[in-house]
């Protein structure tokens, strides 16, 4: 009797366990969002194991290609991409660095929180397991010349928690998120750059940015 018991209730288990997934979480957290902000904490370690300063700041993203992510301390940095360009602005260097924002964009990890369909077509996924009391889903990159040999996604059950990127040189960086706000009203100036008067302008500008295909 004890064994048809565990037999009953074994396609509840395994329905738990799915819906506990780090995938199921990864599709709950992204459903229906078009725009989202957050803070973030990084720090980057190399690879003898020398972990650097902490850095803080603010991100916020809107589709399909939009976003910003501005470093507050113990630096300055502003990266801005308007869906054409991307703007990396250095205060304390009085420099901006410009490119078209290419198809480059559309393989970070950051994209798939807004546009789930990038997840498929530009990662190959796994479960990551268990682990520090989070779910962890791991992508590596389908393009030919990826930035990072992979990323690792780690969820609670509220949605993201932490990214993990492991680069070809060996250097990982992790992200710690905070205070998510779920499909904000952004001004349009918050994916908009300007360079200030008297910085120097780095950066050779196509005619026109080399777009990835998105939807609308």
């Amino acid at each position: 009797m004890r064994f048809v018991a565990v037999l009953l209730l074994l396609p509840f288990c395994l329905a738990a366990q799915a819906a506990d997934s780090a995938r199921a979480r990864m599709e709950a957290f992204s459903k229906g969002l078009r725009s989202v902000t957050a803070q973030f904490a990084q720090t980057v370690t190399d690879a003898n194991g020398h972990r650097g300063d902490e850095s803080r700041g603010a991100l916020s993203l809107e589709a399909p290609r939009q976003f910003r992510w501005e470093t507050k301390e113990p630096y300055q940095q502003t990266i801005v991409a308007d869906g054409e360009r991307v703007w990396i602005y250095e205060p304390d260097l009085q420099q901006v660095s410009v490119r078209n924002q290419s198809s480059e964009e559309a393989h970070s990890p950051l994209t798939v929180l807004t546009d789930l369909s990038q997840l498929d077509s530009q990662f190959a996924s796994g479960e990551g397991g268990e682990r520090e009391g989070l779910v962890w889903l791991k992508l590596t990159s389908k393009a030919k010349e990826p930035e990072f040999e992979y990323a690792e996604l780690g969820f609670d059950a509220a949605g993201l928690v932490r990214m993990r990127f492991k680069d070809q040189l060996g250097n990982t960086t992790e992200i710690r998120f905070a205070d998510w706000k779920r499909n904000p009203n952004l001004p349009a100036a918050t994916f908009k750059f300007t360079p200030p008067k008297g910085v120097d302008v780095i950066g050779d500008l196509k005619p026109g940015a080399d777009v990835y295909p998105i939807k609308d």
